[in-house]
């Protein structure tokens, strides 16, 4: 059994700091990608950041330089750190993997979330 649990979300003041983690643990052989998505209601789901095997991110056009993923391989963990946070970064934040398990076929799998809320 694969699972990815996220930790790190909450309340900040607008223009604050978060320190998002995402760790996969389970029956996992190895994880090719990591990534972050973001769904506040009424909005589609989109990416945030995507960290390859090889360490190379990619970041949804909104984050102007403001958020930096990284991953630590040996842990089978993501993070996301959020600096400057505006209000309209209120979302839960999904973390995403893709993950060949110790048995079967890789495939995609996702955590419960975390709820950021940046709010004066």
């Amino acid at each position: 059994q694969v699972r990815l649990m996220e930790s790190g979300g909450g309340l900040v003041q607008p223009g604050g700091s978060l320190r998002l983690s995402c760790a996969g643990s389970g029956s996992i052989r190895s994880i090719y990608y990591m990534a972050w998505y973001r769904q506040a209601p009424g909005n589609q789901r989109e990416l945030v950041a995507r960290i390859t095997s090889g360490g190379s991110p990619t970041y949804g056009d909104f984050v102007e330089g403001r958020f930096t993923v990284s991953r630590d391989v040996a842990q089978s963990t993501v993070y996301l750190q959020l600096n400057s946070l505006k209000p309209e970064d209120t979302a839960v934040y999904i973390c995403n993997a893709g993950v060949i398990p110790t048995n079967g076929p890789g495939g995609d799998y996702w955590g419960r979330g975390t709820q950021v809320t940046v709010s004066s």
